[in-house]
Parts: structure tokens; sequence; C-alpha cells
């Protein structure tokens, strides 16, 4: 279920290994394809990626970063995570990378994928025959698959969780009191590297989607109406929030999304009911403070697909067995660091005087530790040995 980089990896590994499998989406090939989402995939992504013969256009199109800047206190402070830890970050943005793992799927290794399913319903999740059903929007028809497992790649607001029995799974929820206004803008990067803004006024991000597109964001009040945010507004706030000594003016440019996120994150636990296995945010939401979430997609689908392979070609279930534990480590050490972001993020704007001097004084630490600094930049990059 679902056609994001959780489900098309799994799709994809499943199909390279000769284990037949089908593709549910809700929504269009057009739609899935264009969608504007995450764009930070970290190195040990990219490497399985490649590993599994995913991905040769992320290796010639994408941007490796090996550095970003916080700027604070009215200065810019460049932060160098590669002369830390040899390690980088690729921007790739994830409608480029669906587009890729869909060709690769569908159009070069004959995958079965349905778009524009309707009514998907899970039945037997509990036997070792389990069933899903949808409605051909085109005839009507309530078709039923049977099937050995059912990988729950739908996302937050997709099906499968749901179609857990309550009091069978645990849901863990953390609200930041705190929302941000997503842009995309249609002008050049005003910068070579990601920015963090730390302001008494609230947190901003500049990101690079591309040459010609820039992903900002500004925090907000939760619920906050994007239509709060007029085009003037938007770049008075992002100017004066990125505002620093030295720092290159902005280049501004018409906006062409606005959204607002309320900051939260949940685990569900353990990611398995019956025949039925998680992955992505179907399985654990983090919110955008870390942009870790397309890492996390990916971490579960190179499990799953893996552990379906081992089953399906020689008999193995350890990797099945095994699979919520060794998802959910490197969950919870992710979750754990967006956490610690947001109180770097928006302890300044908090209104608790204490706070912003702590938050201050946790930024500085970073570029006056150096063990500070590696191990900030371990966190950042995902690099830990194990989890």
């Amino acid at each position: 279920m679902g056609a994001g980089p959780a489900g098309l990896t799994v799709g994809n590994i499943l199909r390279a290994a000769g284990v037949d499998c089908v593709v549910l989406e809700t929504e269009s090939r057009q739609f899935v394809e264009t969608r504007p989402r995450a764009g930070v995939i970290e190195e040990w992504a990219v490497r399985g990626l490649r590993e599994r013969g995913l991905g040769e256009n992320l290796a010639a199109r994408a941007e490796p970063h090996s550095v970003c800047e916080f700027r604070f206190a009215g200065e810019r402070f460049r932060f160098d995570y590669h002369e830390l830890t040899g390690r980088h970050h690729y921007v790739y943005p994830q409608p480029l990378l669906v587009t890729d793992l869909l060709r690769e799927y569908a159009d070069v290794r004959g995958g079965d994928i349905r778009f524009e399913v309707r009514d998907v319903m899970l039945h037997d999740l509990e036997t070792d025959r389990p069933a899903v059903s949808y409605l051909d929007p085109r005839t009507g028809q309530r078709h039923v698959l049977r099937c050995e497992f059912v990988a729950g790649c739908d996302g937050a607001r997709g099906v499968t969780r749901d179609a857990i029995p309550d009091g069978r799974v645990r849901v863990a929820r953390r609200d930041y009191g705190v929302a941000w206004l997503a842009l995309l803008a249609e002008a050049p990067p005003s910068s070579d590297c990601v920015v963090f803004g730390v302001h008494p006024d609230g947190f901003a991000g500049h990101m690079a989607r591309s040459p010609e597109v820039t992903r900002y964001y500004l925090q907000c009040p939760p619920g906050d109406d994007p239509e709060n945010w007029s085009h003037d507004r938007v770049w008075d706030e992002l100017r004066e929030r990125l505002g620093a000594a030295g720092a290159p003016p902005l280049t501004e440019g018409r906006l062409i999304e606005k959204r607002v996120l309320d900051m939260h994150d949940y685990v569900v636990e353990p990611m398995v009911y019956g025949r039925l296995f998680l992955a992505g945010d179907a399985g654990h939401l983090t919110a955008p403070i870390a942009a870790k979430g397309m890492n996390l997609a990916l971490h579960d689908a190179f499990l799953l697909g893996d552990a379906i392979t081992a089953h399906a070609t020689e008999g193995d279930d350890a990797g099945l067995e095994g699979y919520s534990h060794a998802c959910l480590r490197r969950v919870w050490d992710y979750q754990e660091f967006s956490q610690f972001l947001s109180g770097i993020y928006h302890g300044t704007a908090s209104g608790d005087p204490f706070l912003a001097g702590t938050t201050l004084a946790r930024l500085r630490r970073l570029f006056t530790s150096r063990a500070a600094a590696t191990a900030f930049a371990e966190q950042y990059l995902g690099t830990a040995a194990a989890f």
C-alpha cells in the first residue's frame, strides 16, 4: 500500500528477486511524481539505493552538501560536518526519487501498480492469507487480492495503520506546540548551503531544492492560516529571521506553495500486526525539524524488502521476526534528535528568557567544542555505526 519512497523501494526489491507483488496507490501517477516533499537524503540511504540498483539517476543528479549554516545573535556560523565526519548529505527532491523508483518498478521491471484505487480495506491480517480489497474507479468493481504479506507504506493518513484493532499496538505521540509555514519559492537559493535562522521572532529555514526553487520555513502559531501570510509578509519575516552580518540578500520569487505544518511526532510499537508490516510515515512520523522522514522510510523499506525476499527465496524468517525492533532503534534515535533540534530552533522564541539563554549557550558550544560538534554532526548525518 502506497507509491511513495517506502512502497516503491519495497516493490523494486521484490521485483528484482522475482517475488510477485502489487502496489496500490490512491492518487494518480502524475500526482505522486510531482507532490512536493522532502529533499535531503543521507549518505547511507544513497548507498543502500545504489546497492539495489535504484540510485543511478540520484548519483548523477543529486547535489552533495557538506556544510550548513546557523544564524543567531546577528551573526553567521558555518558548520562543516564533512570536515568532522568525512560524510555529507545529498539534496535530491523526493518527487525526483519517486519518479526514478516508479519508472524502475513499473516501466523497467514490469511491476504491477494500480493507481487511484478507492475504498481500500484490509482483511484477515492475523491469518497466513491476508487480503486487501479496493474499488476500481473506472468500473466500480471491488477487487480482492490475496497475499502473504501487506506492506503498509501509505503514510500518516493511510488506511493500513487504522486497520489495526485498538489495543494491539501503542502509539507514542509528542506535540511541540509550534507550527512551521512551509514555503516553496520560485527563486534561486540565496546561500550555497542549508541555513537555520534561530531568532527571537521564531525559527526560519532555507533549503535549496533546485537551481530555480528554494524551500523556506517560518515558525508560526499552530493552526495558523497560510492566507495570513502575504507575499510581502513572508519575505519581510524571512529577511528579518535569516538576517546576519555579512549574509547575502535573499533572492525573492513567487511563492508556489504555502502550507502550515503543526510540529508533532509519533511512533507505532510494534510496527507489525499479524501479516501487516508498517513502513515509513504509516509507522512513525518525524516532524521536518531534522529532515529525517524520507531517510527513515528508506531504512524501513530496505529491511522489509530484504526480509520478505529472504522468506520467499530461502525460507528465512529472521528478518521478518526482527523487523520492528531493527526499525525502531533508528526511529527512536532520530526522534530524540528531532526533539533536541526543536529546543535549539524554538528556544529563543519561547518567551522564556532562561530558555532563550540556555538555547544560545547550546548553539555556541557547537562552535567552541569539537567534541560537541562531532556528536551533533553524527546525529545530523545519521552515521552512528549501530542503533
